[in-house]
């Protein structure tokens, strides 16, 4: 399996990838960023991806660094090359380097930075038996541009350690209203009678790709989804939770700080909206139960 970086369209072994210690991504977090993964092979959802990551250098005002086809070009190069079975790629872009001090007009051009990494999901006991999680009121950078996907996230780390702290495995970010928005690095959604809930973009949520499927899928199946957000305590007394990431899918909760979600483990819901996830990506289904 292989990792490499790509700085400015140039390809390093990672040992060997630098970057300057006056560009604005270090020094202030002054960055965004994408993260997706292939599938069979081949990069899911990369127009999404990069649309994402154009509003999100809108947001802060940063010019794309190259255009999308030569981004794309840099990307699928750096998949092939890393021969990987499946891989993940994070791609960055800073404001650049340039004098200290907080003006943006200090940086000179954007800098790219793709990383390539070999894909490792969750262990299939956490598909089956779900996932615990700790309900966290805080207040992170993003909180100041909604939607952009900023490479700041203090906040949540935080949020997860103390989440880890307390024996949960994720922390669910509680904004200032007392309402549960989403994962550090997730989207969350709730089985509500027969109702998918999940909290509008309007909340302060990042726009997740894996949302916009699941979320199509759901309506796929019939389901009605309602864009919402709930309370811990009402959180903890639906019928299923589950989180959704591009990395891990759709990954069931079992606990609410401390509460057991329905069965304490995976629901039918959940797992019969994976598989018609799994299907609508093209990709077999490996997660338990009955083929």
């Amino acid at each position: 399996m292989a990792r490499l970086a790509v700085i400015d369209g140039v390809v390093y072994a990672p040992s060997d990838a630098k970057i300057s210690v006056y560009d604005r991504g270090f020094l202030y977090g002054d960055s965004v960023f994408e993260t997706l993964r292939t599938y069979g092979g081949r990069a899911f959802a990369v127009d999404e991806h990069l649309d994402r990551l154009e509003r999100s250098l809108a947001a802060l005002a940063i010019a794309l660094p190259a255009s999308r086809a030569v981004l794309t070009a840099e990307l699928m190069d750096a998949l092939l090359r890393a021969d990987n079975t499946e891989s993940y790629a994070r791609l960055m872009v800073t404001r650049g380097q340039g004098a200290l001090g907080l003006d943006p007009a200090l940086a000179h051009a954007a800098t790219r930075v793709l990383l390539v990494e070999p894909l490792t999901m969750p262990p299939l006991a956490s598909y089956l038996r779900g996932i615990r999680v700790r309900c966290i009121r805080t207040v992170r950078a993003s909180d100041a541009a909604h939607s952009a996907k900023l490479a700041n996230y203090l906040a949540s780390a935080l949020a997860l350690r103390d989440a880890r702290q307390a024996g949960a495995d994720e922390a669910l970010v509680v904004d200032r209203a007392g309402l549960v928005i989403e994962g550090t690095t997730s989207n969350v959604f709730a089985v509500v009678g027969d109702r998918l809930v999940t909290p509008a973009v309007e909340a302060g949520i990042l726009d997740g790709i894996t949302r916009h499927h699941v979320i199509a899928t759901a309506r796929e199946l019939g389901m009605d989804v309602e864009l919402a957000s709930l309370a811990p305590a009402a959180l903890a007394e639906s019928r299923e939770v589950f989180i959704t990431s591009t990395l891990r899918e759709i990954l069931p909760v079992s606990e609410v700080d401390g509460h057991r979600v329905g069965a304490g483990a995976r629901g039918p819901v959940t797992e019969a909206l994976h598989r018609a996830f799994r299907r609508r990506v093209g990709a077999p289904w490996v997660f338990g139960g009955d083929p």
